[in-house]
């Protein structure tokens, strides 16, 4: 008879390999003392809660890192949610942001530790210190300021919602007083920079 945990920890070292350069070196080194407790952790997180339908991957590892700054656990934990928070596709200026909106609930102290390790994390990462805007910021600026076609639609579709949905791209539903979307932009962004936009419209 297989060995449930068994099979959730190779599932789990599967996804975080495919999710972290070296990945499996990486858990054998956190590991190496009490390997009973990989088994455990990354059975249980990346075996089991990251497959888990109900959340995508940018969503769920932005809840792990809230729930990592409020614990104060700025030490591995940060380091490694860092890398497969970015992995899964949330951009640098939102890990940030997320240390900002755990301040406020779990404490200025435990946010100013993980802000003070992200300084290094960051580094070791060779990302920009302060990072760009995320891109759903990016994008909301760049509407404010729409012509032509955008312009129009967001005319025609007053309401908005903005979503970003990976480190490079934001999509945006519009609407006008019936609830179903009359168009989608489609945003790819760069940096500070929105490079397209794609209109799809939907009557």
């Amino acid at each position: 008879m297989t060995d449930p945990m068994a099979h959730l920890h190779d599932r789990g070292r599967e996804t975080f390999a495919g999710l972290v350069d070296g990945g499996e070196a990486r858990l054998d080194a956190l590991f190496a003392t009490v390997p009973a407790l990989g088994e455990l952790a990354v059975g249980t997180v990346y075996g089991h809660l990251h497959e888990r339908p109900a959340l995508d991957a940018r969503t769920r590892e932005a809840a792990t890192l809230a729930a990592i700054v409020a614990a104060g656990m700025a030490g591995p934990p940060l380091s490694v949610h860092l890398r497969t928070g970015l992995a899964a596709g949330l951009a640098p200026a939102e890990v940030c942001e997320v240390v900002v909106q755990t301040a406020a609930f779990a404490g200025f102290p435990r946010a100013v530790s993980a802000a003070d390790q992200l300084n290094r994390l960051f580094e070791g990462h060779d990302l920009p210190i302060p990072p760009p805007p995320s891109p759903r910021e990016v994008v909301l600026a760049h509407l404010a300021a729409a012509d032509g076609e955008v312009a129009e639609v967001l005319a025609a579709f007053p309401r908005t919602e903005v979503q970003a949905t990976g480190p490079d791209r934001v999509l945006v539903s519009c609407f006008g007083d019936d609830p179903v979307p009359g168009a989608v932009l489609h945003c790819a962004v760069d940096g500070a920079d929105v490079t397209s936009i794609t209109v799809f419209r939907a009557r």
